[in-house]
């Protein structure tokens, strides 16, 4: 049985993930478990996750889900905006939080700090060759 869609395709914040996470080299979209998962050989990020807390499933249908260093994972999990995401958050991913205050910058340092800890390193080598 497939999931369903848990995202709104014309969504500004998933358009400013998506426009970071598929400029990064070699990253491709596909629909996993119903939300935009961006990877090269490996999911880098997502978009939307959940946690379930209470016996009860809370969405976070506008949220950046990260696999980051475990310092960076750290230092992240004081903000707010952060969750462990279900079934990943074992793993070592974070969630953040997206809103139109969400600064563009930050997010895109995220999304490529999350994208150089999974992707081989020949694409990690393009994206530092097109940096200079």
């Amino acid at each position: 049985m497939a999931h369903p869609q848990m995202f709104d395709d014309d969504d500004p914040l998933l358009e400013q993930v998506r426009r970071v996470a598929l400029a990064l080299p070699g990253a491709q979209e596909k629909i996993s478990h119903g939300r935009p998962a961006f990877f090269t050989t490996k999911v880098h990020c997502y978009f939307g996750g959940s946690v379930k807390a209470d016996g009860r499933w809370h969405a976070h249908d506008q949220a950046v889900v990260l696999h980051l260093p475990p310092a960076e994972t750290a230092a992240l999990l004081q903000d707010p905006r952060c969750f462990i995401p279900a079934y990943l958050g074992p793993a070592g991913w974070i969630g953040l939080d997206l809103d139109e205050r969400t600064d563009s910058r930050e997010l895109a340092e995220l999304i490529e700090e999350s994208y150089r800890t999974v992707a081989p390193e020949r694409l990690v080598a393009r994206l530092d060759g097109a940096a200079r």
